[in-house]
Parts: structure tokens; sequence; C-alpha cells
């Protein structure tokens, strides 16, 4: 009996401890085990940045898809991307404002998306599902994007894959355009695993957030007469000017009181047009208004301000949703911005580090067409078991070129004052870690890392050197070779800088006001390309504007032939040893390393690993089969 109760005790407590183990993996998120990324294909081949890809697309309606490129309407297409080949894809253009520009110029050097599962939800190329194809307009070095998604990949940032794609149409020469990945599915899982959380890009602005908000969009459809607001010397970057016939921005009227000025025209804008929107402030349920909306022209909820705890309120996150999301879902999130507005327990609703991280790299590039510039768009949300992150998108108007105003004042910005013609109290993501010291202190150290590990001009002369014969070639380009070489030389300039203004801020504790410690008076931003000047021109005679559309070469139908291209070998950017850091008070579960440093959180890294791998199944049927064992012991001896 003593042998059959000494059985029974070791059965009972296999039991427990298997049941344990099985309950910690069916919910590790929970106990803060979290899925690792995992490597799906398409990363070292379509995205391997050491050589200029190819992409043959091949369609029989080519000249009616380009016809109709600003309906944003999906056609069916062939791609051969490097040699392989991915039948029945959707293919459309895509853009905000950048869409009816290329329209206006006359030509038909439009960005285009791919999507491999349009027609087929099991069509993939490698497990990429959606491809963008930026068109490199209002960017003279043809890298502006490019630099900064490297930056913030080698920096720890879960951003966008990208490389250089050299397209042809049906065989013949297209041009030269930067692959990105898209923010979506295949992103999610390779950065959070395949039990990702939900993604967001919140935006108001009824001309630009994605398809159908650039269609048919014309900016001179606008007529504004409001005055500019001066800069208030921070950020360096002026709100829009006055669009005029060769293309630009319009000035933005004043929606202070959420009602329309005097003697302004509202009949020359969209029929959804919100002011109380523009104003960034907006009218909840009970009568009143939610936060300050302060300067630029998102809403509320576009500046991931708490309104209240209505889920109506938040129109222009919920409909920008890129994922499905349920009730639960959005209080989630709403409680999480209230804690952020508040600054309350930041570290449990906002991923410190990737934020950080985040802000440091896009802090660095000044730019305005974003988050913390005017229009207030150009940013992902992602949001997981209530900790926020902001994912990068869209930076071909940074370096000081969305309006290219004064070098001075844009390369000597402060790197605490990013926000443009405001305090920045008005954009809670950002606020937070200029609100608390600790946290100041930990951007602060970032950046001092960032500088020190990054070889910014090591990415620049590599990429130089891989798409200079590309550029040559080039046959709709919107600059020419001589525009391209001055773009890039400025941008090396401006990085260099920029580089050395920080330094000297980050020393001397001068970080929130524009000391000017650098002369900028050498170069010019719009050299770079910008919105409304510096594009080839913009409105002349461009080389991505034909004279004449009867005479433009466009590829037929008739060839599917896929060119060749010379492949052009480049090492890799040289890492510089990064900054030693042993930071003391730093806040409390600060969750990782400093980027520069050893850390897990760095791309290139990690090992990619999904959980739901064999082996994670394989322990779970183990725990199961155990169970099931203990309790046939259990019993048997029981008896």
């Amino acid at each position: 009996m003593s042998g059959s109760k000494y059985f029974n005790q070791i059965a009972w407590s296999v039991t427990v401890l298997t049941l344990a183990i099985t309950i910690l993996f069916m919910n590790s998120q929970a106990f803060g085990i979290q899925a690792d990324a995992r490597a799906l294909g398409y990363e070292d081949r379509l995205f391997d940045n050491t050589k200029v890809h190819t992409i043959d697309i091949t369609m029989n309606d080519w000249d009616d898809f380009i016809a109709n490129a600003t309906s944003e309407e999906y056609y069916t297409a062939n791609v051969v991307i490097d040699g392989e080949a991915c039948k029945n894809v959707g293919i459309r253009a895509k853009g905000n404002t950048s869409l009816s520009t290329v329209a206006a110029l006359g030509s038909e050097r439009y960005s285009f998306k791919i999507e491999f599962d349009h027609y087929d939800s099991a069509g993939s190329y490698h497990g990429l599902d959606k491809l963008s194809l930026n068109n490199l307009i209002q960017d003279s070095t043809m890298m502006k994007d490019y630099l900064t998604y490297t930056m913030m990949h080698e920096f720890g940032v879960n951003a966008s894959l990208c490389s250089f794609v050299y397209i042809t149409v049906n065989g013949e020469d297209w041009g030269l355009y930067l692959a990105v990945e898209g923010v979506e599915e295949a992103f999610l899982e390779r950065n959070y695993g395949s039990g990702y959380g939900e993604l967001y890009k919140p935006d108001s602005m009824s001309f630009g957030g994605g398809r159908g908000n650039g269609r048919n969009f014309d900016m001179n459809d606008f007529n504004f007469d409001s005055d500019t607001s001066e800069p208030d010397g921070n950020s360096g970057q002026s709100p829009p000017s006055a669009m005029s016939e060769d293309g630009g921005l319009p000035d933005m009227p004043s929606f202070g009181n959420g009602s329309f000025p005097e003697g302004f025209d509202s009949s020359q804008l969209p029929g959804d047009f919100d002011p109380a929107a523009m104003s960034g402030r907006k009218e909840n349920k009970n009568g009143g208004f939610g936060s300050e909306g302060g300067f630029g022209t998102g809403s509320s909820d576009v500046k991931l301000q708490y309104i209240d705890d209505e889920p109506d309120s938040y129109p222009n996150i919920w409909d920008n949703a890129k994922t499905h999301i349920t009730k639960a879902d959005q209080n989630r999130l709403i409680g999480s911005l209230k804690k952020l507005s508040y600054g309350e327990d930041i570290a449990s609703v906002v991923d410190v580090e990737q934020v950080i991280c985040y802000f440091v790299v896009h802090n660095f590039v000044c730019n305005s067409d974003s988050y913390t510039g005017f229009m207030i768009h150009n940013y992902y949300l992602y949001e997981e078991n209530g900790q926020m992150a902001m994912i990068p998108w869209d930076y071909n108007l940074a370096f000081g070129t969305f309006q290219g105003g004064n070098a001075q004042a844009t390369v000597n910005t402060p790197v605490d004052s990013p926000v443009d013609n405001g305090s920045g109290q008005d954009r809670p993501m950002w606020n937070w870690i200029v609100s608390d010291e600790q946290y100041t202190e930990l951007y602060h150290q970032y950046f001092k890392n960032f500088l020190n590990s990054i070889d910014i001009q090591g990415i620049i002369d590599t990429a130089y050197h891989l798409i200079k014969s590309y550029v040559e070639k080039d046959p709709t380009a919107f600059y020419t070779c001589e525009e391209f070489e001055l773009g890039v030389e400025t941008l090396r300039l401006f990085c260099q800088m920029r580089s050395e203004s920080i330094s000297m801020q980050l020393e001397n504790g001068e970080t929130a006001s524009n000391m000017n410690y650098v002369d900028a008076s050498a170069i010019t931003l719009s050299d770079m390309g910008s919105m409304d000047s510096g594009m080839g021109g913009f409105g002349s005679n461009m080389p991505g504007r034909p004279d004449n559309t009867d005479n433009f070469n466009r590829p037929g139908p008739g060839n599917s032939q896929m060119s060749q291209d010379t492949e052009i070998a480049g090492g890799p950017p040289s890492e510089q040893p990064g900054e030693a850091f042993s930071p003391s008070g730093l806040p409390e579960n600060f969750p990782g390393s400093l980027p520069g440093q050893p850390s897990g959180n760095q791309m290139e890294n990690r090992p990619f690993t999904s959980p739901a791998t064999p082996s994670g199944w394989i322990w779970i049927i183990i725990s199961a089969v155990i169970l099931a064992a203990g309790l046939a012991v259990a019993r048997m001896y029981k008896k």
C-alpha cells in the first residue's frame, strides 16, 4: 500500500506540472513570452540590397492601365522578378498628391502597388503579399526613402525592407524604382510572428490616405487665400505655401474654432470635409471637445490623443485599420491612448525601445510630411496587448525637402523640438519622451549610439555606386544625371552637417532651442527635390514629362522578353563601434538593450522562429501525452 501511495503522489505531481506547462504554452503572451519573428523567404531575394533587381511587368492592356491610372483600379498582370515569374497578380497606380502630380506633369511614371494575393488568396512571392514600387518623384537623390528605411532597419526599428529595382514593361525599359515591402500581413508576420497584433494607418486628410483618397484628387482645385504662418525657429519647416500653377501645397486656412473662416469659399472643398477635424478639435458626444489639437491639419485621433471612451470618437483610426478589429480591440487601444495622453504607466502602453529608436531616426531626417509635421500622417500604428509602436512610412520628402525651406534652420533643428510650429504637447506619442527626464536622457543616449553606430555616409556611397549606371539609362526619370549628382552631394552634406549639429546639441545640453551650431548656408535643400521646387524644374521640360506624348516610346503589348541588366555589387555599409553605455536610472521594466550594442532587437541578429513552428507543437503534444499517462497511472494505482 505504501508503494501505491508513493506512486499516486508522483502521478498527481506530474499531472499538475504537465498541466501548468501546457497552460504556459497556450497563454505564452500573457506570461510575457513573445512570439519571435521569422523568415518567410523573400527577405534575401528581392530585398538583397547589394544589387539592383529586375522586374518585368507583362500586360496586354498597359495603355489602358496608364490612361486610367488615377482611378487606382486593379488590373491583371504577370511579373517576372529576377527571372522568376509570378502570374495573375493585381497591379494599380498608387500615391496621394504624387498621383495627381504625375498626371499633371504629363508623365506616365506612376508609382505602383502589386498584390500577389489579389486574385488568389494563396498567391505570394516567397511569402510576400504586397509590394510598393515607388517612382522616386520629388527626389533627385533617388535614395531619400532608401536611406531612411535602411537607417531605421539598421537601428533596430521594425521598418519595411526595400531595394532598388529596374522595371521593364513588356520587355522595354521603364525606369529605376524603389521596391518597398508593404506594411501588411507578411510584414507583420516577419516582425511579430504569426500571432501578431493590430495595425492602423491613422489619417484624417480626405486627399491623402491611400487608395481612394488620392483618387482623382487635384490640388489645383483648391484656392486658399489665407496667409501662411511663419516658422517658429525650431523645426525650420514652414507650413505649406500657396500652390501656384507649377505645383505645391495650398495655403491652409485656420479652422481653429471648428468653422470656416470669413470669406472662405467652402464649395471648393470635398463634400465630407470637416473643419473641426482640420483644427484638431473634435466634438464628442457630450457636447464638449477633445484634447487641444494645436498646430496641424490632423484630427485629435490622428495625433493619437485621448478624446473620450467612445469608439465613435476615433473614426480616423478605425476607418484605416489594416487588420480585422473588434470592439475589444477598440476599447483596449482607447485605454492605451488614455494612459499615453495622461503620461501614466508609459512602459505598459508604449514599446519604449521601438518608439524611441523610431523617433531618433525620424528626427534625424527632419520629415515634415509625417506625424511630427503639418499634415500629420504617413505612419503606421501597431498595437499588441495594449502596447503601441510606430512603424515608419513614406520619406521621399525627408531631409527638410517637404517645402525645401531654410537649410540653416533645418540642419540645426533641435532634437527635442521636432514638431513643426509647435511644442509637441499635442503629439502624445512623441511628448512622453520629453516629458520625463529619464526617458529624455534615454532618448539622448540612443541618439549618441545612432550617430556612432550607423555609417550614414557609407550607406549613401554604396547606394550611389549601385544605381548610378541605372540613373544614366532611365528613360522616364524626373531628373537629369546632373541633378542626380547634385542631389546626392547635397544629401551627403546635409547628413554630415546634421550629425555635427546634433552632436553639439547633445554635448552642450542645448537640445530644445535652435542654436545654429552648424553653418548650412552652402547647401540648398530643394537640390534634393522637394514638394514645390527642384523636381526637374517641377513643371518645366522634365525627362519624365515628354514634350510630345505621340512620340513617347511607350512599351508595347507585343514584347514580353525580359531585358538583361548587369548586377552591380556593393558591400554593406561599414560599422563603427558603438559608444559604451551603462545607463543608470533607466525606467523600470525597460525592455531591451541600446541600439548600437549587441541586442536581440537588431534585425540582422534576430533568430527567425515562429510560435507555430513544429517544435512548439511537439512540446504541446508531449505535454498532452504526459498528462494522459499521468492520469492513467494515477487511476491505476488508486485502484
